[in-house]
C-alpha cells in the first residue's frame, strides 16, 4: 500500500516526461471542457469536446512543468478542479494560460464526494461533465491572490505555533499533577525552564524539555507578531475593522486576507454562510430540525471571530448593539444557549466588519439603539 502512494523522484520525472511526449493531439476547436482531479504527486484529467464525448484522458505530474506540458498548448477551454492544497497555485497558473478555471467545492457536490464508484479517473470525468452542464452545479469558490495567500501563510504559521505551545504547556502541567505537584500559575507566554526549579528532581527532569520548548515557541511567536505588524501596513483598511471592540490586528487582517475582495458579495450578510456560521438545514415538510452550524469555509477566521464575540459580550466590555443583543438572548432557556449566542454574535460581527470595509463608515456601536429610539419618538 505504501509503495503505491509514495512516488520516487525518478518516477515523477518519468511521469512528467511521458506527459510531454504523449501530449494528446486535440482538434483545433474551442469549447472543450476539462476535469482535473488534483493529487499530491500526480493528477488525472479528462477532456470532453463540445458534444460531450471524451477525446482524451490521462495523468500528469502535479507540478507547473507537468501542467504546462498538457494545458499550455491547448486552445482556450473551461477547466474544472476540486478545492484542495494544490488548487490555489494550480488555478492561478492555469488561468495565466488563458483558460477559464472553475474551482469546485466538493462539500456541496455530493456526486463527487460520495459517489458509489469513486477514484481519481472517475472524479476527473465527473468534474468535466458537471462543468459542461452548468458551472453553478460545482458551487465554485474564489481563491485569493498570490500576495494575500503568502501574507495569510504567516498568520496560519503563527496559529500552528500557538496550538503547539498550548498543547505542550497543558502536557507539562498535567504531568506534574500526577506526582502531586503543580507548576506556578502564570500565562503560557511566561512559562520557561526556570519554572521546574521548585519541583522534585523527578518531575523537574520530566518537564524541563517541555518548558524550554514552550519558551522557544513563545520567542518564535513574538517574531511572527512583529512580521504581522509589518504586513498590516500594506492593508490600511484594517483600521476600519479595528474600530470594533474585540477586533485587533490579527482578527482584522485575517478577515481581509481571507475574503480579499469584499465586492464579490452582493450583501454583507452573505459572509456568514461563507464562513460556516449559519445553521445547517435539513427541512422536510413541517419538520424543521435545529442543527449545528455548517462550519464551512475558513476555520481559522471562524475561530478568531468567535474569540472576538467572547470579548464583545464579556463583563466589563464597552456597551454596544452587539452586546445588548447578546444580553437579551442569553437569558432565554435552551440547551447550549450561551454557545449559540456567541456563534450568532460572531456571525453578526462578520457582517458588521464586511459592511465597514465596503462603506468606509465610522463605526457607531450604538447605531441600532439610536435608530430604535428615533423610530419610537416618530411613532409617538
Amino acid at each position: 500500500m505504501k509503495k503505491n502512494i509514495k512516488t520516487s523522484k525518478s518516477k515523477r520525472q518519468q511521469l512528467c516526461h511521458a506527459s510531454q511526449v504523449a501530449q494528446p493531439v486535440l482538434p483545433a476547436s474551442l469549447g472543450w471542457t476539462v476535469g482535473i482531479d488534483l493529487g499530491d504527486k500526480e493528477s488525472h484529467y479528462c477532456i470532453l469536446n463540445q458534444g460531450g464525448d471524451t477525446i482524451s484522458r490521462g495523468k500528469v505530474a502535479t507540478t507547473k512543468s507537468g501542467l504546462r506540458s498538457v494545458f499550455a498548448g491547448m486552445p482556450q477551454s473551461r477547466l474544472a478542479l476540486e478545492v484542495g492544497t494544490h488548487s490555489p497555485w494550480a488555478s492561478r497558473y492555469l488561468s495565466q494560460m488563458g483558460h477559464e478555471v472553475i474551482v469546485a467545492n466538493p462539500r456541496q457536490v455530493k456526486l463527487i464526494g460520495r459517489g458509489g464508484r469513486k477514484n481519481d479517473r472517475i472524479d476527473a470525468e465527473r468534474l468535466a461533465r458537471l462543468a459542461r452542464m452548468d458551472v453553478k452545479l460545482l458551487y465554485p469558490i474564489q481563491h485569493r491572490g498570490e500576495q494575500a495567500q503568502a501574507d495569510l501563510l504567516v498568520i496560519r504559521a503563527r496559529a500552528g505555533l500557538m496550538k503547539a505551545r498550548t498543547m505542550l504547556a497543558s502536557k507539562a502541567r498535567g504531568l506534574v499533577k500526577s506526582l502531586g505537584e503543580r507548576l506556578k500559575p502564570c500565562d503560557v507566554d511566561q512559562m520557561n525552564g526556570e519554572m521546574a526549579a521548585g519541583l522534585s528532581a523527578e518531575a523537574a527532569w520530566a518537564v524541563q524539555g517541555l518548558l524550554s520548548s514552550v519558551a522557544e515557541l513563545s520567542r518564535q511567536i513574538e517574531g511572527y507578531d512583529r512580521e504581522i505588524e509589518q504586513i498590516e501596513k500594506r492593508y490600511p483598511e484594517v483600521e476600519l475593522l479595528k474600530q470594533v471592540y474585540g477586533v485587533g490586528v490579527l482578527v482584522g487582517l485575517t478577515f481581509i486576507l481571507t475574503l480579499e475582495d469584499p465586492h464579490r458579495f452582493r450583501h454583507s450578510r452573505d459572509v456568514g454562510p461563507l464562513l460556516g456560521l449559519v445553521p445547517q438545514q435539513h427541512d422536510s415538510g413541517e419538520h424543521q430540525p435545529e442543527l449545528r452550524i455548517t462550519k464551512a469555509g475558513d476555520g481559522l477566521l471562524r475561530s478568531l471571530l468567535v474569540q472576538g464575540a467572547h470579548c464583545i459580550i464579556r463583563k466589563g466590555a464597552p456597551e454596544s448593539d452587539l452586546q445588548r443583543w447578546a444580553a437579551e438572548h442569553q437569558g432565554k432557556s435552551g440547551k447550549g444557549r450561551k454557545k449559540k449566542v456567541v456563534v450568532a454574535v460572531a456571525r453578526k460581527l462578520a457582517v458588521l466588519l464586511h459592511h465597514l470595509w465596503v462603506s468606509g463608515e465610522v463605526y457607531d456601536p450604538h447605531y441600532n439603539q439610536k435608530l430604535k429610539e428615533r423610530r419610537q419618538k416618530t411613532a409617538a
